[in-house]
């Protein structure tokens, strides 16, 4: 698909699209050199940015695959590598206050919108669906009888959950890795899960004994600012659940804490923006 028909298919859904081909430096991982997304801003407001080298444009393709003006959506599919044998998908679109890029994991076939935000859901969150019967309508609304969503954050009610009071967490960060903004949740119980060690140099989780490795080898990283986190955690949270791109919404009592599940795609590695 040409440039000029790429930037119309994002103005259907009142979005700007600028095209680049800046070559990152061979010091850079390669992950890191392949085509990039990311939503910059400038004097007009926000813009939808995908970098494709210079270096390696001719073996990839780009092309809008669904498109809902209404909803403000679109379904990207970028092919690299030769004869479009890497493809990978992404929801871009508008969400409350700001434009967002989602990656769909591979495993799901989609090749639409309302495809690719189901294979965005969780399990957690599908099976609440199909508990409750939700009609297809109400399964893109941020709030409906299954499930609250906040971003990238669903939170399924647990009525019949019970907290010992003292091992309640208040104003406490939930965020998928190092990268951008956190959400504030005003009460949070967590339980199982191991920590483990993330920086943005290094945003695959490290055990303990894997991170102590990893310093070993690469004592360069030791200075890299690297952050505890708690992964495979079973998260409850209540009350007020902040974010600075989001309006705030309010848990009247304890629900499930689950993310979307972009972090499954390979894809995940082509996108620079973290809300």
């Amino acid at each position: 698909m040409n440039a000029n028909l790429l930037e119309d298919k994002f103005a259907r859904i009142g979005a700007r699209l600028k095209l680049t081909n800046v070559t990152p430096p061979n010091w850079l991982s390669e992950q890191l050199r392949s085509v990039r997304l990311d939503i910059k801003s400038d004097r007009d407001g926000e813009y939808f940015e995908v970098n494709v080298p210079g270096n390696i444009a001719e073996n990839v393709d780009l092309d809008v695959l669904d498109v809902k003006p209404g909803e403000r959506h679109l379904l990207l599919l970028i092919r690299e590598g030769e004869e479009g044998s890497g493809k990978h998908k992404f929801l871009c679109g508008h969400d409350e206050r700001h434009w967002f890029v989602a990656a769909v994991p591979e495993t799901a076939p989609v090749g639409t919108v309302r495809a690719a935000m189901d294979a965005l859901k969780p399990e957690g969150v599908r099976e609440a669906e199909a508990r409750v019967g939700l009609g297809v309508k109400a399964k893109n609304k941020r709030r409906n009888a299954a499930f609250r969503r906040q971003g990238e954050w669903f939170f399924v009610p647990a009525p019949t959950l019970k907290v010992d009071p003292r091992l309640i967490i208040r104003n406490e960060p939930i965020r998928r890795g190092t990268g951008g903004k956190p959400h504030w949740v005003e009460e949070i119980f967590r339980t199982g899960g191991i920590q483990v060690r993330v920086c943005a140099n290094h945003p695959e989780a490290l055990s303990l004994a894997q991170h102590a490795k990893f310093i070993r080898e690469n004592p360069e990283a030791s200075s890299w600012h690297w952050a505890w986190m708690q992964q495979d955690a079973v998260v409850h949270a209540r009350g007020r659940v902040r974010h600075a791109d989001h309006r705030t919404i309010t848990l009247h009592g304890w629900h499930r804490v689950l993310m979307n599940t972009e972090t499954q795609a390979q894809a995940m590695r082509n996108m620079a923006f973290l809300d």
